[in-house]
């Protein structure tokens, strides 16, 4: 890799950066926490080389609102259910406005 690819990767939201123990640090809770909401799929660590567990910015920020969640009282389970369904309706919302915009753009009487 050369420091072109890695100056690359400064913003990639995608791009596993930090240690478990660095993003628990951030998020202010546990590894443990963040290996429960692993266990419940919301979100799935890759590994390093050496096997160690690695985060990307955009994991982090789905565990804070899942870690906002259990902060007020619901279970890890559930509030891992609710941050995927609120991601689902997140995308669905988007996915709906490009229709619409495409369907305005092709519609010249603007009934759409």
């Amino acid at each position: 890799m050369t420091a072109a690819d890695s100056f690359g990767r400064i913003d990639d939201d995608d791009y596993p950066a930090y240690t478990m123990g660095r993003a628990a640090e951030m998020l202010g809770t546990t590894p443990g926490f963040l290996r429960a909401i692993g266990e419940a799929r919301l979100i799935t660590p890759l590994r390093s080389e050496g096997g160690h567990r690695r985060y990307s910015r955009y994991q982090l920020r789905i565990a804070a609102r899942a870690r906002e969640l259990v902060d007020q009282g619901t279970p890890v389970e559930a509030a891992c259910r609710i941050v995927i369904l609120e991601d689902q309706l997140t995308e669905a919302q988007r996915i709906n406005a490009e229709y619409r915009r495409a369907a305005r753009s092709t519609d010249p009487s603007g009934a759409a």
